[in-house]
């Protein structure tokens, strides 16, 4: 099942603009897509390509980047031979999948690059950790691309409701309601929540709508990531799995903030920066720091001892923080898609939120202020994003994310009194229609990844 996916624009550019001056690099957690789309893209676009994976390349193709680079014809001709395959035409697309195998690999772009007779796309996980880049010089002639799992359109692409997000667009635009197809966009938007943006699972859930299947799926990939860990984050390893394990109950907390004393009586950010790294590198989860100071620059101001830890999908969310047994029993697939899961519903939409926030391309920021000695100073924002043209003034959209009937807004209305000047168009998302509530807009959540 082919599926379409917005990164192809990307690579389209590449090709238009850029193929002749760099390679480009897809990085992204494992299983969101990489190579499908990269190997799609090729059969395409140019007249011939190959696919190196270098998770299963033997020693003599590793031999010939090492000994031969400095001769290029000589570097080809071995290369296709020991490759087994025919040399390919002048203008092909060489793949370089699995690159964080082969480090070496990418230091070779640089002078492939020069050459000119091929193009090159590299994909790969954990790029950025450093076991993977540790001996190598990291080439400028790389255009380093971050691939996401699924936004909520790609997944409405794939359930042919595709039209449906124009009507969305345009009702996020002009601030009225969608009127008779809100409840169709929530019917949908609610089982994205459920089934989430990992392909495998995706096209499970299209194919056959067996949630206990997509679930199954959704859990292999759980035991890949959790076995990824085991293997690359080193000496790391317990305290990374010790966080990962632990994300569920620390998004179901009140405030959500990651709080490591949770892990032992010992845990101090100190001894838990790498692993945090680790898994923000890994790309399976999305950090969301505390900007102390809400105004230009929220990474200026971004506290990065003070934290949430969401997934970085949200499918994943629910297979991680549900066993099997309570999935089936407790039927929370069915409670989920209609809207009837009270408890850990909050947790689930605001990480479904973040997710679609980093599809757009966004940072992930939050305010939070608890000053004992002033009410009026105690607040918690769950987001804040920048506006992409910034002005002098105004430049902060405040987000709360609401998963029940009650859409009190009490912290953003002290966060608009207190950072009047700071503040852009707030954003309140919730699972009704739009509809007014005083001077602030209240919007569906369908529409988060839209500001």
């Amino acid at each position: 099942m082919a599926m379409k996916r917005k990164i192809t624009e990307t690579l389209l550019a590449w090709k238009r603009n850029d193929m002749h001056e760099c390679a480009l690099l897809i990085d992204g957690a494992r299983r969101v897509g990489k190579s499908f789309i990269v190997e799609e893209f090729a059969k395409t676009e140019f007249p011939a390509y190959h696919v190196i994976n270098f998770k299963y390349v033997g020693s003599d193709v590793k031999e010939t980047f090492i000994e031969y680079l400095s001769r290029l014809d000589t570097f080809f001709d071995r290369l296709f031979l020991v490759l087994g395959i025919a040399p390919l035409p002048r203008g092909s697309l060489i793949i370089f999948d699995e690159v964080q195998a082969f480090p070496r690999a990418r230091e070779a772009i640089k002078p492939l690059v020069a050459d000119g007779r091929y193009h090159f796309i590299e994909t790969g996980s954990l790029l950025s950790i450093r076991r993977n880049v540790e001996g190598i010089l990291v080439p400028s002639e790389e255009r380093h691309v971050k691939m996401f799992p699924m936004d909520f359109e790609e997944f409405l692409w794939a359930d042919t409701a595709g039209t449906l997000m124009d009507a969305i667009r345009e009702a996020f635009s002009k601030k009225v309601s969608l009127g008779s197809l809100h409840r169709r966009a929530m019917d949908e938007f609610r089982a994205y929540v459920l089934v989430g943006g990992m392909p495998q699972a995706v096209e499970k859930y299209v194919m056959t709508r067996n949630l206990a299947a997509v679930d199954r799926t959704k859990r292999d990939i759980l035991e890949l990531y959790r076995a990824d860990i085991s293997k690359h984050a080193g000496a790391q390893a317990p305290k990374v799995q010790a966080m990962w394990d632990a994300i569920p109950a620390q998004l179901s907390r009140h405030e959500k903030r990651y709080n490591l004393a949770d892990l032992g009586e010992d845990a101090r950010m100190r001894g838990y920066e790498d692993p945090a790294f680790w898994l923000q590198d890994s790309m399976t989860c999305n950090f969301c720091y505390n900007a102390t100071e809400p105004n230009l620059g929220l990474s200026m101001s971004a506290d990065h001892t003070t934290f949430k830890c969401y997934m970085g999908d949200t499918g994943l969310l629910v297979s991680h923080a549900f066993d099997e047994n309570e999935l089936a029993s407790e039927q929370i697939h069915r409670r989920l898609l209609t809207g009837d899961l009270s408890v850990n519903e909050g947790m689930i939409m605001e990480n479904a939120v973040a997710q679609m926030l980093v599809a757009s391309g966004r940072k992930l920021y939050f305010y939070s202020r608890n000053d004992p000695a002033s009410r009026r100073d105690r607040m918690e924002i769950d987001f804040l994003v920048a506006k992409s043209k910034l002005a002098n003034k105004n430049n902060v959209s405040p987000i709360e994310v609401k998963s029940g009937k009650r859409l009190r807004h009490t912290s953003l209305d002290k966060f608009r009194a207190k950072f009047a000047e700071y503040v852009a168009e707030p954003f309140l998302f919730h699972d009704g229609d739009v509809r007014d509530a005083g001077d602030l807009k209240c919007l569906p959540l369908y529409m988060a990844g839209l500001p």
